[in-house]
């Protein structure tokens, strides 16, 4: 795994229990754990269970003793990895987004698919594709229980950018991280509502805002005198998106609507990621902060029936479920990227194409793209190309 930050502790929780909840075809062996401080990656790889520890990434891509590469390394870095790893001949897990634009998506799409041919895979880890609820939620609209998709809403709010002296992290410049709140946060709430209703989107019209256009700089405080010396450097990303758009229709029709918001200016809202799909014949609704629960609207039933029923998804028929705890006893936020492990070496095993991939990921990043160039031009409509 390259990268150790609060993804690394996520992704090494997933490798480390998955072997001992799911039969797996061959079990995962944690290796090496690479990141550029020795001491800090050192210490990282003791704590979290890996065999030892590298600062250099592309030394660890060459070895013959490494099948798999799991990249959790800002944006900057991840199509300089991929591309070097797949070409070496590994398995690739890359954090979402695929990659901080659309050029160096492409180039990881095609290297992808390159590699297929010689038997390598690649995913992107969207991990609340694997949450039990919302594999619930795809099922239902999959199998008609809402009919024909008509609107979709999406949201994703947070708040710890809300104090203005709060430092300028990497998240909150361009060059490291593609995006602000739109990436970051807006491609989970983009890509779920694809994956519920097996939609994707093909146009958006939106807006993005920088709400606060410049921070401390990290390791900036008092000077020797014991006069403030702090300083600032710009916020190059957005704070806030928020953007319409047009799902495809299978029918050839105009499409479902659909709304989406992605901030990290939502005072009170630590992390609420929400997803609503409406259709002809019900309803289904999904809220990250109650994730072991999904409501269901089924229009079918006589009016005295009707209204949202929440289904607490802990039976072991539920999808991921069967290997977990006895039904009513919750999984949380880690839970997913056990599951995220438990497909992709089953994908690597059977050699099925896992999803979602980095054709998948190169979409969502012409969707990025796309909002921001409608932005750009006054919110103007903007086709995803």
């Amino acid at each position: 795994m390259i990268g150790y930050g609060f993804m690394g502790a996520a992704h090494s929780q997933g490798w480390r229990v998955a072997p001992r909840f799911f039969d797996l075809p061959s079990s995962p062996t944690m290796q090496v754990l690479v990141g550029r401080d020795a001491e800090g990656v050192a210490s990282a790889a003791a704590k979290w269970g890996w065999a030892e520890s590298s600062t250099d990434w592309r030394e660890v891509v060459a070895r013959d003793d490494i099948d798999i590469i799991d990249i959790v390394t800002p944006g900057e870095s991840h199509a300089a990895i991929a591309i070097a790893a797949l070409e070496a001949g590994k398995h690739v897990l890359c954090e979402k987004p695929l990659a901080n634009t659309v050029a160096e998506a492409e180039a990881m799409a095609f290297a992808a698919r390159r590699a297929t041919s010689a038997g390598m895979q690649s995913m992107v880890g969207f991990t609340y594709r694997r949450v039990p609820a919302t594999a619930l939620a795809r099922h239902l609209v999959a199998s008609g229980r809402i009919g024909t998709v008509r609107q979709v809403r999406g949201s994703y709010l947070q708040d710890w950018l809300i104090d203005a002296e709060a430092p300028l992290t990497w998240r909150l410049q361009k060059e490291r991280a593609g995006s602000g709140s739109l990436g970051d946060i807006g491609a989970h709430a983009i890509d779920l509502a694809e994956y519920i209703t097996g939609l994707q989107l093909t146009a958006v019209s939106g807006v993005l805002e920088t709400v606060v256009n410049e921070r401390p700089l990290l390791g900036t405080g008092v000077g020797l005198s014991g006069t403030a010396s702090i300083d600032r450097g710009q916020v190059t990303v957005d704070d806030v998106a928020l953007f319409t758009g047009r799902f495809e229709d299978p029918k050839g029709g105009a499409g479902a609507l659909a709304s989406f918001e992605a901030t990290r200016f939502a005072t009170g809202r630590k992390n609420s990621l929400r997803i609503e799909v409406f259709g002809s014949l019900g309803a289904v609704a999904f809220d990250l902060e109650r994730m072991n629960e999904l409501e269901f609207y089924d229009a079918t039933l006589p009016p005295l029936e009707q209204g949202f029923r929440t289904i607490l998804v802990t039976e072991h028929d539920h999808p991921y479920l069967a290997p977990w705890w006895p039904p009513g006893h919750m999984l949380g936020y880690e839970h997913g990227f056990s599951n995220q492990v438990h497909d992709f070496v089953n994908a690597i095993a059977t050699g099925e194409p896992p999803r979602p991939s980095f054709d998948d990921g190169l979409h969502l990043q012409q969707v990025l793209r796309a909002v921001e160039r409608s932005s750009e031009s006054d919110s103007a409509w903007q086709p995803v190309s």
